[in-house]
Order: structure tokens, then sequence, then C-alpha cells
């Protein structure tokens, strides 16, 4: 199987409940940002620019496990900045774990091998990676030389531990498709678990506050269109996480609408909104930020800052929804799990 047994039942079984009560909207994954203090200053990120006034500031383990609680999400996604240099990583991780909610550890992959022994092997919890390509160019984009090496040492200390892991690799303008093919080969070797592969969309939090010039590392819709059909063959060669459905909309051959509302992001500063890309409000509540958003307001054709967004935060959720649904995904997406 793709996921985890214990993943997808919950994920199922989740769903189901929710479709049988009627409920409209409500979330699958939940982003949980702890904190946005990094170690590194990737040229793509705009998290450490965004809340620079904030950047100090943490979560405490009890405000993190109250949101957990909040939304409901069967799936937590801890992010940030870099979760890792959390001081309450383990605690959080546990109390998670013990909701039995399923939990992707997204990290640059710097403290892994090091924080390893704060954490039990779990079919609840992957480590996601962050790699954007081989060596000289990861570092590249990460700014900072060693990080790739440091990268791969952790994943390969996860995984001789027992732990799953998966990396999520950004595509940019520059990058070239055969190095990510090299990339996914070389991982696949060290035993990784999975391969998930996002486009890289320029949002107004990185592109007006980066001096680098990162505007110009960003794709529109008509290059990741280009983009993600020249990977094809990624797809049918690598585990990928991507599901069919997501990539056939990232191919430019069929459209999804938006389901930003599942993936709802908790920070520092209250449940962000709309989106996980883009910040019109904080609110202080879940509820607040569902029920007080005016969500037709945003989405391609809509809002001008979704123009180029094909980001899996709003349309992978919103193809597990099954939002325009055609009769043969469901054979697709089992299939999919199966193999």
């Amino acid at each position: 199987m793709r996921f985890p047994l214990s993943l997808t039942a919950n994920m199922a079984g989740y769903m189901v409940k929710k479709k049988i009560s009627r409920e409209k909207r409500f979330p699958l994954v939940m982003m949980l940002e702890p904190l946005h203090a990094c170690n590194l200053t990737c040229t793509g990120c705009g998290r450490i620019r965004e809340y620079e006034s904030t950047i100090k500031q943490k979560l405490s383990v009890e405000e993190c496990l109250a949101s957990v609680d909040e939304s409901g999400a069967p799936i937590i996604s801890i992010c940030g900045g870099e979760p890792l240099i959390y001081p309450g990583i383990g605690d959080l991780v546990k109390g998670i774990l013990q909701r039995r909610k399923n939990i992707y550890l997204c990290t640059n992959g710097v403290f892994l091998k090091k924080k390893l022994d704060q954490f039990k092997p779990t079919s609840r919890m992957f480590f996601n990676v962050h790699l954007d390509g081989m060596r000289k160019n990861h570092d590249i984009a990460v700014e900072r030389e060693g990080v790739f090496d440091q990268a791969i040492e952790g994943i390969i200390a996860a995984k001789a531990a027992g732990h799953l892991v998966c990396t999520n690799t950004t595509v940019y303008r520059e990058t070239d498709m055969a190095e990510i093919d090299d990339l996914y080969a070389y991982l696949t070797k060290l035993g990784v678990d999975g391969f998930m592969l996002s486009p890289a969309y320029g949002y107004a939090a990185v592109c007006s506050t980066n001096p680098n010039g990162a505007a110009e590392i960003f794709l529109t819709r008509q290059q990741i269109m280009e983009k993600f059909n020249q990977a094809d063959d990624l797809f049918r060669k690598y585990k990928m996480n991507t599901s069919p459905v997501y990539k056939e909309f990232l191919q430019g051959k069929r459209e999804l609408t938006c389901a930003a509302w599942a993936s709802p992001t908790r920070n520092v500063k209250g449940w962000k909104g709309p989106c996980y890309l883009i910040t019109d409000a904080h609110h202080e509540t879940f509820d607040g930020l569902m029920n007080d958003t005016d969500w037709s307001q945003y989405g391609y054709g809509k809002d001008p800052r979704c123009e180029h967004c094909m980001m899996h935060s709003g349309y992978e959720v919103a193809a597990a929804l099954g939002v325009n649904r055609k009769i043969s995904d469901t054979w697709k997406m089992l299939k999919w799990q199966m193999t």
C-alpha cells in the first residue's frame, strides 16, 4: 500500500462521518506551526520574512494540542519554521499521537539525526524531509553548503531506527526534472517511503520581501503545467505521494476547485486566513476562520493572488475530497493507494 493502513482507515472513516453529517467544510490536514524560527534562510521560503516581528515567539505544547483538538483534523502537518528546533517537539508529537492522529513532521533534516531519540517509530508518523535536488543545487536553494549531506545522514539514521520517511521537493523555474529523477533513484536506494512533488508558486510574502529576487524563480500556471508534463515518467517510476487526480490538474488535463479551508494553518498569531500562503487575517478560533471567511472571494479567477497557485495545500485536498469528481476518479485513487 502507498500509505499505512492506519492512516488510510482513519482518513476514510473521518470523511464518511463528515459526509453523513452533511458538513460542507471540514479540515483534512491541519498545518501546525509551533514556531517560525529556522536554522536556514531558504530563498523560496516566506515564513521567516512574513513573520519577522514574531520570529522569536512560540506556541506552548498545550496551545498546540488544544488547536489539534479544536480542528479535529485526522492529519497534522507539523511545520514552521524548523520544527526540530522547537523545544517541546518530543512532547508535542507524543501528545498528538495519543489523540490517534497521523503526523507529517516537515523538516530540513539538519537536526534529524541529533533529535531522533525523542521519537519512537510508528505507522502514524512520517518524517517529511525537504530536498530540492542533488547536493549542489539543494545547497544553493537553502543558501548553505553541507545541508544536503546532513539531511541524507538524518534520513539514513531515521530509516535505520525504523521510522517512516518521505520527502518533499519543490519545482522551481530552473529545476531540471532529470536531476529530480536522479534524486528519487538515490533516495529509493536509501529506503525512503514516498515522494511529494510540488510547484513553486510566487506568493506575496516571499516575493515582496526577499531581496534576492525570489520572484524570478517561481512558476506561472502555464509553466507549472509544462514542468509537470515533463515529470510524467517520475509518477510511473517512483512511489509518489502526489495523487493521480492532483497530478492531472498540475498537468493541465483537468480542473480542480481550491479547497483551502481543508488545510487550516495555526501559528503564533492565530488561525491564518484564508490559506497557508495568503494572509488577510489571523483568527482567534478555528470556528472563526471557517465561519468568518468569505471563501467565495478566493481561488483562481476570483483573487489575483490566486492566479498562478496550484499548491497541494489547496488542490491536493480538493482531489481527496472529490471536488470536481469524475466517474473514474474512485478507481484511480483506489488503484494508486493499493500499488
